[in-house]
């Protein structure tokens, strides 16, 4: 009998887009989550990293992965294993974990955390042994146990470890692959024959494909491994960092990226999110799949060649009524400000809304023969807006922008008698 495994990442708890509130569809998400794992029978749940968006969450960020660890350990009768990516403070993912011990629940911060053997009884999970980095699962209703390898982001600080004694980044890059290797190398000697043997981990793997909404930690290629890293008697590896669902092409063995459950920037826009389950059992190639995600918007661009009247055409027909929305739109002179307002009043979803403007007009070409000196600033501030962004400003920006450049005037003069002052203090 196989354990079926949930593997999940890069939940990015109190993210949002471009200042857009995203934590009710985050809720959708852990609801999402919660059905598909009594729909499909899950034993283990498997978190590999970015819980968060932040190392300092939201009050309602950190309630909402609580409410989630509860949700999926359903009691402690389901195994869930969570560890830190680079977005996480180590030390907040692990703080919980007295009280997640008495649901079966696994929480680790750094690489080097220590997991103890527990038994608690009543039909719930059980730790059967355990150390740094690495633990033994006994899971309600599965005869087979899971031994899980976790190492969560592994960064050189997190590590406590120095790498390379220079800045150069070659020797560096190579110092850290084998440290990772021999890290993971270590870990699984623990893997039996007669046990379900499972990697989980928060890193880069070279050659796979990033988005936009994700922080770089391979610096230049130093924080890149290859897939040669992972032991070879490991029958899955389950991988955080990258959104894009995805596997590690070339392995023995499935490595996957679970991806985010929601589309966090507009280069994911178009990607089906999903989840993976995995069955596997002791000496026998594991089996998944992908199950795809509904919740959450879907995030869409807009071209409206045709002009401002093609936007309002799509908007009156209920286009992606329910989606964010990047928006480019083809225009002579740039938009003015009060189509803007019309534009977000008639769709809430709209996140960037980008005129494009005739090449002529954006090289600046019908201003070349201009006179800038004859120009009062405020003039010239409508000048610059106008190139910057494609709409002429309102009277109302215009006299709040003079009145900041005023008061920015009159603070250098301030500060001009101030070091004045002082000179004069100082010669006496």
């Amino acid at each position: 009998m196989a354990i079926r495994i949930l593997h999940t990442a890069d939940w990015h708890f109190g993210k949002t887009l471009e200042g857009r509130e995203r934590i009710s569809e985050q809720k959708q998400f852990v609801e999402e989550l919660g059905a598909i794992c009594d729909e499909e029978k899950i034993d283990l749940v498997l978190v590999a990293g970015d819980v968060f968006q932040t190392v300092n969450p939201s009050a309602q960020a950190e309630e909402l992965f609580y409410s989630a660890l509860s949700l999926l350990a359903s009691g402690g009768t389901r195994g869930v294993v969570v560890i830190a990516g680079n977005h996480d403070h180590p030390e907040r993912i692990k703080a919980a974990q007295k009280v997640a011990d008495q649901l079966g629940i696994t929480l680790l911060g750094y690489p080097k955390d220590v997991v103890y053997p527990l038994q608690i009884g009543d039909g719930r999970i059980e730790w059967l042994d355990g150390g740094t980095g690495w633990l033994e699962l006994s899971i309600p209703g599965c005869e087979e146990h899971a031994v899980i390898a976790a190492v969560p982001y592994p960064s050189e600080a997190r590590l406590n470890e120095v790498m390379s004694e220079t800045l150069q980044d070659d020797e560096f890059q190579s110092r850290y692959q084998a440290r990772i290797a021999e890290l993971f190398e270590q870990l699984a000697t623990h893997f039996r024959v007669d046990t379900v043997n499972i990697v989980m981990s928060h890193l880069y793997v070279g050659g796979s494909i990033e988005s936009d909404s994700e922080v770089q930690i391979q610096i230049g290629g130093a924080y890149a491994v290859d897939k040669s890293v992972f032991p070879k008697n490991a029958q899955y590896v389950a991988l955080g960092h990258l959104h894009r669902p995805q596997a590690v092409h070339g392995a023995d063995f499935p490595i996957r990226y679970a991806g985010s459950p929601l589309a966090y920037s507009f280069s994911e826009a178009g990607q089906q999110k999903s989840v993976v389950v995995v069955d596997v059992k002791p000496g026998a190639p594991a089996a998944w799949k992908e199950v795809p995600l509904t919740c959450g918007k879907p995030l869409v661009k807009w071209n409206a060649t045709e002009g401002i009247e093609q936007v309002w055409h799509w908007v009156e027909e209920g286009r992606d009524a329910n989606a964010w929305i990047d928006l480019s739109v083809h225009v002579q002179t740039g938009l003015q400000l009060d189509e803007i307002r019309r534009l977000r009043n008639m769709h809430e979803g709209f996140i960037h809304i980008r005129p494009i403007l005739p090449d002529s007009f954006a090289s600046g070409k019908v201003r070349e023969d201009e006179d800038y000196s004859t120009l009062s600033v405020a003039d010239l501030f409508k000048l610059f807006f106008e190139e910057r962004f494609g709409v002429v400003p309102d009277d109302e920006l215009v006299e709040l922008f003079m009145e900041m450049a005023t008061n920015l005037e009159a603070e250098d003069d301030l500060k001009a008698l101030s070091d004045q002052s002082e000179e004069l203090e100082r010669d006496q």
